[in-house]
């Protein structure tokens, strides 16, 4: 008589091959990371590699060996190229080796972070506390770790409009507000916030858009000629955000006086801080968000001058009652009990849209306590102190030109070897920036500032060096020559 087969199973069959595999898959991500500088900053993608990539997906088992390869093959080769020390575009962290230790430890544990009594639980809880920390947030006030900026933004905008609509929003909806509520922020605010402010049914013409000064600040003289103008209409001026650092140039507006007009007006003052809230770890540059810490609500990127592998993102609320009226829902099969694995009190599914979770906060708590929040703080400086070392660097060549003041860590600039229209110049700079992405040398990203299309360096890169920089300088030089030439 035949045994029977064995029952299916998820797990290995064999587990000292998977161990096996595992520790060669560690080796190999520790060597990818530690000579990441002998490779390109970034690399077309072949389109052989592209078509395997849009194949079916396989109906019968291939292996964790074949699994592994094909990793190898078709998508390591190929990274983003945030990791590398000359990535300066749009504005990310690099993650850290320790960090994607702690991801896969997060994905062993695989809690559902919506609530539950667990440690997990109470490791987001700690990590909150650290941001309130570091923001200036009262203990008593609440948080949520979430994806990103975007998701942060949505959060602390939903309880403001929850907060200061005079009526029950959940209950009756958006119609039944009486009068149209308006929203403020510079012209530089991310595009997120107006996503947010959409999806919220508010529309995106309550998103008044106030103009800035010279160094790409909110004019807050123009923002509360603004204010006034819309009462006097009959609309309902209910928040005002602040930018802690702007994407396009690195500027944080006046906190402290978005703060004062907010409290003498009565406005909601939410700081999107995705970019710049972690200034508050820089000695030498934590004035600039000086006003931050009377917010309503801010939002804080742990992916960006945290160098938290994606995704990790904080939003914290000064009034925690607002906070969980705005999103507590507890059916009876959410209901918590006094014992058992229902009980306790941190159920971060009421202050949020998730119910389904995952341990994020993992690697946030490991990376706090393997650097400690003063290492973060003297590279944030170091970052900004490059960024002056670039600004010099384009000063000095009469060939290029500096576009925008240099705040923190953003420079933007462009090739102008001169005689030429900004028409002209958009063209030679655009082709420029796609030829150096190709180059491989290095990877800026771009804005417009003024109708003048601009390389934007975004420095957020602890493996930068000053010799990065020089390189980044003399490429788009040569580039520039070359583009002359043809």
């Amino acid at each position: 008589m035949t045994a029977p087969d064995p029952p299916e199973s998820l797990d290995p069959s064999d587990w000292d091959a998977l161990r096996k595999l595992a520790h060669r898959a560690i080796d190999d991500g520790f060597d990818h990371l530690q000579h990441v500088r002998d490779r390109p900053t970034w690399r077309p993608i072949p389109e052989s590699v592209v078509a395997r990539l849009h194949g079916s997906a396989p109906r019968s088992p291939q292996g964790a060996e074949a699994a592994y390869r094909d990793f190898q093959e078709l998508v390591l080769p190929y990274p983003m190229g945030n990791t590398h020390p000359r990535f300066w575009a749009w504005f990310m962290g690099n993650g850290t080796p320790f960090a994607a230790v702690a991801d896969f430890l997060a994905a062993v544990v695989n809690p559902n972070m919506g609530g539950g009594n667990h440690a997990a639980n109470h490791v987001e809880a700690q990590v909150v506390d650290w941001c309130k920390e570091i923001v200036g947030f009262p203990p008593e006030s609440s948080g949520l770790l979430v994806s990103g900026g975007s998701m942060a933004n949505f959060v602390g905008l939903a309880v403001a409009r929850n907060a200061r609509a005079g009526v029950d929003v959940r209950a009756q909806g958006v119609a039944a507000i009486p009068r149209r509520l308006i929203t403020y922020a510079s012209v530089e605010v991310h595009s997120c916030v107006q996503k947010a402010i959409e999806s919220l049914g508010l529309g995106a013409t309550s998103l008044r858009k106030v103009p800035v000064n010279g160094a790409y600040e909110i004019d807050v003289a123009a923002l509360a000629r603004m204010v006034d103008e819309d009462r006097a209409a009959g609309r309902q001026p209910f928040c005002v955000i602040g930018n802690a650092a702007t994407i396009n140039t690195g500027s944080t507006d006046d906190l402290a006086a978005l703060a004062d007009l907010c409290q003498r007006e009565h406005l909601w003052f939410h700081v999107d801080g995705a970019i710049g809230a972690l200034l508050a770890l820089a000695p030498a540059h934590r004035h600039l968000v000086r006003g931050m810490e009377r917010a309503d609500s801010v939002t804080l990127d742990l992916h960006k001058w945290m160098h938290i592998p994606f995704e990790a993102a904080c939003v914290l609320v000064r009034d925690r009652k607002a906070h969980r009226d705005a999103f507590a829902l507890t059916p009876e099969y959410l209901e918590h009990t006094e014992r058992g694995l229902a009980s306790g009190s941190l159920w971060f599914s009421e202050y949020g849209l998730q119910l389904s979770r995952g341990f994020r906060a993992l690697k946030v708590w490991m990376s706090i306590k393997e650097h400690g929040l003063d290492r973060f703080g003297r590279l944030i400086d170091r970052n900004i102190a490059q960024a002056h070392e670039l600004e010099e660097l384009v000063r000095g060549e009469p060939q290029l030109e500096l576009l925008a003041p240099v705040q923190t860590n953003i420079v933007c600039f462009r090739f102008n070897p001169g005689g030429m229209t900004d028409e002209r110049l958009n063209e030679i700079n655009e082709e420029l920036l796609i030829r150096l992405h190709e180059s491989g040398i290095a990877a800026p990203s771009y804005t417009t500032l003024g109708d003048r299309y601009c390389l934007r360096a975004a420095i957020t890169n602890f493996r930068t060096n000053s010799d990065d920089l020089k390189v980044l300088v003399a490429a788009v030089k040569e580039i520039g020559a070359s583009l002359l030439r043809e």
